[in-house]
């Protein structure tokens, strides 16, 4: 897909950070565009933002990802409302932070609703429609800890691995039956977005050490670099997309050591990790 012109492009978690951003540039690129966040705030925002570069058109819609029914409701409208739609840009996603023995229940189904099924609804409820488009695109925004598993990160690594492998096994599965549909899995390294000041944490989590962490140490990349990364991406037909020198190096370090870099990060985590708190 070498132009989004005219092109139906949805986006969720278009509310704030990497969402806002390719819904900017997908607005440059002449695209109509379909956006949704359960943050009505933020989507208003962006709407105004896209609408300041000139946007053909925009609909705005209020969504939770992980809400089934919703979804495919949200999906059937929108196809209603544009008749047609051509690329599916599934990005609402959550952090959870804990080791795997301190997390709540609750807290493991609230961001494997939201950052693998949300992926799920979105990919399957859109599917039929970018198929019968005959020029579709599926881009499924997996992370860096796709990539590698990091400690405190258990359930957070184990969305995104999730949606790395479904979005994989989907190019195959579009190649195998011809049908007109590109996939592209995105790996984002550390991006300057508020997910770690929004994050969910176990007990024996400190919240803002960790969010401190990630956002002097770890975001490195803006949304809008992050977002010109991905669209050439998806330009190239590429079935993975590796966003920052961070998601570059861990790439490279799993593939040099195999499973030996786990002993590799551990090691390096247990250094600059936040220490646990004592629950009481």
């Amino acid at each position: 897909m070498k132009s989004f012109d005219d092109k139906v492009v949805v986006i969720t978690g278009a509310g704030s950070g990497i969402g806002r951003a390719l819904a900017q540039d997908f607005a440059r690129r002449g695209a109509l565009l379909a956006i949704s966040d359960v943050d009505d705030a933020g989507l208003a925002e962006t709407v105004d933002l896209v609408k300041a570069v000139g946007v053909r058109e925009v609909r705005s819609d209020h969504l939770d990802v992980a809400d089934r029914a919703a979804f495919a409701a949200y999906a059937a409208t929108v196809a209603d409302h544009f008749g047609r739609v051509n690329v599916v840009v599934n990005n609402a996603g959550v952090a959870l932070a804990g080791n795997l023995e301190d997390l709540e229940y609750a807290d493991m189904d609230w961001i494997i609703g939201i950052n693998f099924w949300g992926v799920v609804h979105g990919t399957k409820e859109f599917l039929p429609h970018l198929i019968a488009s005959g020029d579709g695109y599926v881009v499924n925004i997996s992370s860096l800890f796709g990539l590698i598993s990091m400690p405190g990160q258990s359930f957070y690594n184990a969305a995104k691995y999730a949606v790395r492998g479904m979005s994989e096994a989907l190019r195959e599965e579009m190649l195998v039956a011809g049908h007109p549909v590109g996939v592209t899995v995105v790996h984002p390294g550390g991006i300057k977005t508020a997910i770690a000041r929004n994050a969910r944490v176990s007990a024996k989590e400190d919240k803002q050490r960790t969010a401190q962490l990630f956002d002097e140490k770890l975001a490195k990349m803006t949304p809008e670099r992050a977002a010109e990364i991905i669209v050439k991406g998806v330009q190239s037909s590429k079935a993975r997309v590796l966003v920052g020198l961070d998601a570059h190096a861990v790439h490279q370090l799993a593939k040099l050591t195999g499973s030996r870099y786990q002993d590799i990060v551990a090691k390096a985590a247990s250094r600059v990790l936040p220490e646990k708190t004592t629950v009481v």
